[in-house]
């Protein structure tokens, strides 16, 4: 049995009658951009999120770099983040003229580490911009709590884990601002690119809603801006699939625990840890070989028996080629978890529509590998 590391199409069909009926309605309106369905998906996830406004633009990169330029962060000011994530989160970052500070993340989570972000913190800093990395809550207690003794502003990139939580506190709740990505491969994804930045902060609303639209918020009237705006085809297809994203997150839940429980006694691998609390959302099930030189040997060996397992950010971003190609950058501290992480990681396959043969067949691919 071939297992597939995506289900896009399995999910189209089996939610077809409601992604046509919102693809048709937006077709019959004839307002294709800034439209009718635009403000209804921006309304839905308002409501989803608990947050006062949400900004449907192009995509999750955009998101991040109009938040930092609707808080007024300005060019040469310092950005914490880490380095073990994809590649845009930094790359946002430069594109607002800013200076990119990388640390580790935590050994187990994979998450940004708060002890490395305190440790980072200059004259210069500005905002932190923590990744709830694989599809789980990076640790916003602490980080929140460093923020406002150093009075620094956070954003937080949440392409991975919507419908994500950690303990008794929410995405959003601890934050001057989420970005999050519709790309087709995220939980919640469209037929292309897309993404959104919510918030509670109506000046900061404000800003990106003329940032996004050529700087106009009335017609013919324009100052600074963009074009970044997520269309309104893409927001009838999220519009249909945001009422079953809890459904979907709870299936992944289900598959992660079945993979945990096949391979828990697997000594050459680690599983994925949960942090005691959290609502892991499991965007990407990810286990790492003990030893970073077998990574390759296990993924060869999975693809040999037909499963299509993955790596992400196998290159960390201050090892990507030419770093930091004439952009502001700056390593704070040893980044050596964030190595180990990318150098051991294989993704396998995850999505709500799996079956149980299929995760099983997996499970059975893992375990027959020998080093």
């Amino acid at each position: 049995m071939n297992v597939p590391f995506y289900g896009h199409t399995r999910q189209y069909h089996n939610i077809k009658a409601e992604i046509d009926a919102n693809i048709s309605k937006v077709l019959e309106s004839g307002q294709y951009v800034m439209g009718p369905m635009l403000k209804q998906f921006e309304a839905e996830l308002c409501a989803y999120t608990g947050k006062k406004h949400a900004i449907g633009v192009g995509n999750g990169t955009d998101a991040i770099w109009l938040s930092i330029m609707a808080l007024g962060i300005k060019p040469g000011d310092e950005i914490i983040t880490h380095a073990n994530t994809f590649f845009a989160t930094a790359e946002a970052i430069w594109i607002a003229g800013c200076k990119a500070v990388l640390v580790d993340c935590d050994e187990k989570t994979r998450c940004i580490d708060p002890a490395r972000i305190a440790a980072a913190i200059t004259k210069r800093t500005k905002a932190v911009i923590p990744v709830h990395l694989y599809g789980q809550c990076a640790p916003m207690r602490e980080i929140r709590k460093l923020a406002e003794e150093h009075h620094l502003f956070v954003i937080e990139d949440n392409a991975q884990a919507i419908d994500a939580c950690g303990d008794n506190f929410r995405i959003g709740e601890l934050s001057d601002a989420v970005s999050t990505s519709f790309i087709i491969q995220k939980n919640l994804g469209t037929f292309g690119d897309g993404g959104a930045l919510y918030t509670d902060n109506s000046e900061i609303d404000a800003k990106v809603r003329k940032l996004r639209n050529h700087g106009s918020a009335q017609r013919d009237h324009h100052s600074f801006g963009f074009n970044s705006r997520l269309d309104d085809l893409h927001a009838g297809i999220l519009s249909a699939k945001l009422k079953h994203i809890t459904e979907w997150s709870d299936q992944r839940r289900k598959w992660a625990a079945r993979y945990d429980a096949g391979l828990k006694d697997v000594a050459s691998i680690v599983l994925p840890y949960q942090r005691p609390g959290y609502r892991h959302v499991y965007h990407l099930y990810e286990i790492e070989t003990r030893e970073a030189k077998d990574r390759d040997l296990l993924l060869k060996h999975l693809n040999g028996k037909g499963v299509d397992a993955k790596t992400h950010y196998s290159i960390p971003i201050h090892k990507q080629e030419g770093y930091p190609w004439g952009r502001e950058a700056e390593i704070r501290g040893p980044l050596t978890q964030a190595e180990k992480n990318s150098a051991s990681c294989i993704s396998l396959p995850m999505f709500p529509e799996l079956t149980a043969d299929e995760v099983d067949t997996v499970i059975d691919a893992v375990r027959s590998w020998k080093k």
